[in-house]
């Protein structure tokens, strides 16, 4: 014993857990219980045993084997076997300690491997919505063999959240090389992606208005297109294949053409789809005829129904107008505006006294504007009337009138007729473009005026004032140029427009605006938040005949896609190309033209700053 405390005086001891400080005899006995340990691992693999070597030799008379052996066990230091039971489990704890630490290991890596695997296997089952890589694309679509109609139509029609283009045109007229003259007209859809064709299906006469819509609205039905022509065409075509579903008989349109485009009606024959109606004149001027036509089959649904009126100027309409209360008429006329509630066409179609419950509302405000004999017409306005626009009335559910004149601009109120404002302008020939130019969220209005040889005045009109709240003149030499608008997330709208080139300096009191040959035509940005700052965002040396502005709802983005006809000759046709142009992508891409000088002075860097954080929307305005 004095041996094992010697010892123990000479290494250093452990720490007490109790006092915190190290003890030289709880280091003592821990020694002398691994000696004791060692000494049966040694027994158990024949080494000394009871004071003795395997090999006969007599152990040292000072050796701790002696001591140990002399020493007395105590009975709950040793097993039957002689063996200590503390240190063999501590063994096993360790031993069961490692085999936890290597099933949790193996669990944890098994579980990381089967989450990859999930993961890259949702990664090709379910792919990423395609996303429109193309910010521009352009399509040449040959020669054209004539027509003077432009229709351009957007729409989903392949399912990727991304609206294609659908154009109608007039072929080259020359045989193909089997000896099969090509059809008259073709319908054909292009992929909004990258402008490849989706499908193409033949007319048999040129195309006045494509219109693509769902004829049952809520459902999961495919969506239409209805293509009217400029004689006796009406078809309708299925979208997503190009095939047609139904056209209707050119007998029942045996005594006139047709006027105007097919308008949609509400469901008259209670088959849950939409039905419309068709406005067809004859020779003479007055005799004009309303045909209601089936949605589902084009059928006609009853018998013609004629009107005689009298007008001088354009054809206007036909529009359908719904009331607050609900009440259905149909607006037209020649150089003026006139109303037939839908009920008394359709009674006289059916050739009976009763219509359904939801044609027989009536809004009192207009009825009492028929005539004193009762006549089924109703006069809305008759002071030389060139267009006629449905625009959304900020406080209610129905829609304004806003009518452009030889004389100026008119805005009915819709629910009694009554003027909002009028406002005198002379040379407004072109229709008028809605957005929100200023902040009360009232529609505004973008006008083009000619204002001189080979110049134009752009202008933007409060819609609740009338007044002018910005202008300025451009040089521009085309005849018509479209106007469109788009809207962003903050209830702003930003115009397009085209016209020929501007410096991109700020112009002196005796400089010259046109920069550029008049062949050359660009295409000017205007927003709200930088009235004195015009961005120029492409540019083009063909007629723009059309133009269209969509939306990429999973990116807040718009596109503008335009239609244009380059020069023709006596040995060739004018080209047709349809080009697409991303306008967030053009943002910050185009040129700031400064069309005064400001103060304090608008940098570029804070101007892109600005444009890159633009987000589009669909318009909440369309009627």
């Amino acid at each position: 014993m004095a041996t094992v405390l010697s010892r123990a005086l000479k290494l250093p001891g452990k720490k007490s857990p109790d006092l915190g400080e190290y003890d030289p005899l709880t280091q003592a006995d821990s020694d002398e219980s691994e000696d004791e340990l060692v000494l049966n691992l040694q027994q158990k693999n024949g080494g000394v045993k009871n004071g003795k070597s395997p090999l006969g030799e007599a152990p040292e008379p000072d050796s701790d084997a002696e001591v140990a052996g002399a020493a007395k066990p105590h009975l709950s230091e040793v097993t039957t076997e002689g063996y200590p039971s503390e240190p063999l489990r501590d063994l096993e704890q360790k031993a069961n300690s490692s085999i936890v630490s290597y099933v949790r290991t193996s669990v944890f890596l098994l579980t990381l491997v089967i989450s990859m695997i999930l993961v890259l296997v949702c990664a090709f089952l379910i792919p990423c919505p395609p996303r429109d890589l193309h910010s521009t694309w352009s399509r040449h679509l040959g020669p054209q063999g004539g027509g003077d109609l432009s229709p351009l139509e957007l729409a989903d029609v392949n399912g990727d959240d991304l609206r294609d283009v659908l154009l109608s045109f007039v072929p080259s007229r020359n045989e193909s090389a089997v000896g099969v003259s090509r059809p008259t007209a073709v319908l054909m859809c292009l992929s909004g992606m990258n402008g490849s064709t989706l499908w193409s299906s033949p007319l048999p006469e040129e195309a006045r208005d494509i219109t693509c819509l769902d004829l049952m609205p809520g459902s999961l039905a495919a969506t239409i297109c209805l293509v009217t022509g400029t004689h006796k065409m009406l078809n309708a075509f299925n979208a997503t294949s190009g095939k047609a579903i139904w056209t209707l008989n050119p007998k029942f349109l045996s005594n006139g053409t047709l006027a105007a485009p097919v308008v949609v009606l509400p469901d008259l024959d209670e088959d849950g789809i939409r039905d419309l109606v068709v406005l067809a004149i004859g020779e003479l001027q007055p005799d004009l005829c309303f045909l209601l036509v089936s949605g589902r089959t084009g059928s006609p649904v009853g018998r013609p129904v004629k009107y005689n009126i009298v007008g001088v100027g354009n054809l206007i309409g036909p529009q359908v107008y719904i009331t607050t209360n609900g009440a259905v008429y149909i607006l037209f006329g020649f150089g003026n505006i006139q109303a037939v509630a839908l009920r008394d066409i359709f009674v006289q179609a059916q050739n009976r006294d009763s219509s359904p419950p939801s044609l027989q509302l009536e809004e009192p405000e207009w009825e009492k504007r028929r005539s004193i004999n009762l006549s089924e017409l109703i006069d809305i306005y008759s002071d030389g009337v060139e267009l006629l626009q449905m625009v959304k009335a900020p406080d209610s559910n129905c829609s304004d009138l806003l009518i452009t004149t030889r004389r100026g601009l008119v805005l009915l109120r819709g629910q009694d007729l009554t003027p909002y404002w009028t406002l005198s302008l002379q040379g407004l020939r072109s229709q008028p473009t809605p957005g929100y130019f200023t902040d009360d969220q009232t529609l505004d209005f973008f006008l083009q005026i000619q204002d001189g040889v080979g110049m134009k005045k752009m202008m933007v009109v409060d819609g609740y004032s009338g007044s002018v709240t910005w202008s300025y003149s451009i040089p521009c030499r085309m005849k018509e140029t479209p106007t469109t608008s788009a809207v962003t997330s903050d209830q702003k709208s930003v115009f397009l427009f085209w016209a020929e080139g501007l410096s991109t300096a700020p112009p002196k009191a005796d400089s010259i605006l046109g920069a550029e040959p008049p062949s050359l035509h660009h295409l000017y940005l205007l927003h709200p938040a930088f009235p004195s700052i015009l961005l120029d965002l492409a540019n083009a040396t063909d007629t723009v005949t059309a133009s269209e502005v969509g939306i990429n709802d999973l990116w807040k983005d718009a596109f503008y896609v335009t239609r244009t006809t380059g020069q023709s000759s006596e040995d060739h046709l004018a080209p047709l190309m349809v080009s697409k142009l991303s306008l967030r992508w053009a943002l910050m891409e185009g040129q700031m033209v400064q069309q005064k000088e400001t103060t304090p002075k608008i940098g570029r860097g804070e101007l892109r700053r600005f444009l890159s954080r633009i987000k589009f929307v669909d318009s909440p305005y369309q009627v």
